[in-house]
């Protein structure tokens, strides 16, 4: 795949259908799958079988990004990360994000082929991540974030201002407009009520102009409305699915592929006008 064209040189066209981004966590204590796929050859396994049922980009995270999570040095999230990368790399012809916030292995990734970069931070914690990833011309997934959840304005404008300051960030490093996604960032720095209030309200970032990402996948936030461990989410996480492309979300960042590719064909064609069959 060539670089230099935004998303379409993926075939990746926001507005004509929603895509679906496939988590591979290759951690020990993710809050929802922790240890689950801690080996390459299961990570890889599992990439695959996403693959298969539908997903439209891999994302790959060495780090557990959950509240209280252990931070790990470069070096362990890059033996963590670099073998999966290859291997995917390799054997499959899937669109690949890197889920980091090291400028680092951001760059170790995209030598070895990375095509998009999923920053938790936005650009703001690591100086040189927009200048990486300006020189190797990939797209960038801006979240927002925070330390904590208080906002003393409306959130919604307190966002999109974090928003402009990454985007402008971004542009000034060089990456052009057209590389770059916006993700809330449901489940940082947000309470479970302001988690819900983004979500109700997702539709107002549209007015930044750029596309949205969502990941509400067996988040804490649906732990709390239906009383039920991670895995045992998928029907809230399906409704946030619906519910979230029905606002404007053009990605949807999960972990089980085929239940939510059924939700996003049904809710394209009603909301998007895709035609049945």
């Amino acid at each position: 795949m060539g670089r230099g064209t935004g998303f379409s040189q993926y075939n990746i066209n926001f507005g004509q259908r929603t895509y679906i981004m496939g988590i591979v966590n290759i951690t020990p204590d993710s809050f929802s799958d922790g240890g689950d796929f801690f080996s390459t050859e299961v990570a890889v396994a599992h990439a695959k079988k996403m693959i298969e049922q539908g997903a439209d980009i891999i994302d790959i995270g060495g780090e557990s990004s959950r509240p209280g999570h252990t931070r790990i040095s470069t070096e362990e999230e890059l033996e963590r990360v670099i073998p999966v990368i290859e291997r995917i790399v390799k054997e499959t012809d899937a669109i690949i994000s890197l889920d980091t916030i090291r400028s680092e292995v951001a760059e170790e990734g995209l030598k070895r082929g990375v095509h998009i970069i999923n920053d938790i931070w936005g650009l703001q914690e690591d100086s040189r991540m927009a200048e990486v990833v300006a020189r190797y011309d990939v797209p960038i997934i801006i979240m927002h974030n925070k330390e904590d959840t208080y906002y003393k304005d409306d959130i919604i404008e307190e966002m999109k201002r974090f928003f402009k300051k990454s985007i402008q960030i971004a542009l000034d490093a060089g990456i052009s407009r057209d590389k770059i996604v916006l993700d809330p960032g449901i489940g940082f720095g947000k309470t479970a009520e302001q988690n819900i209030v983004v979500i109700r309200r997702l539709d107002e970032f549209k007015e930044l102009g750029y596309p949205i990402l969502l990941g509400t996948s067996r988040k804490s936030t649906l732990g709390k409305i239906l009383g039920t461990p991670p895995k045992e989410r998928l029907e809230g996480t399906l409704a946030t699915t619906a519910i979230g492309i029905m606002q404007g979300a053009d990605i949807i960042r999960v972990h089980d592929i085929e239940e939510n590719l059924k939700v996003v064909k049904v809710t394209d064609v009603i909301v998007r006008g895709i035609p049945i069959g």
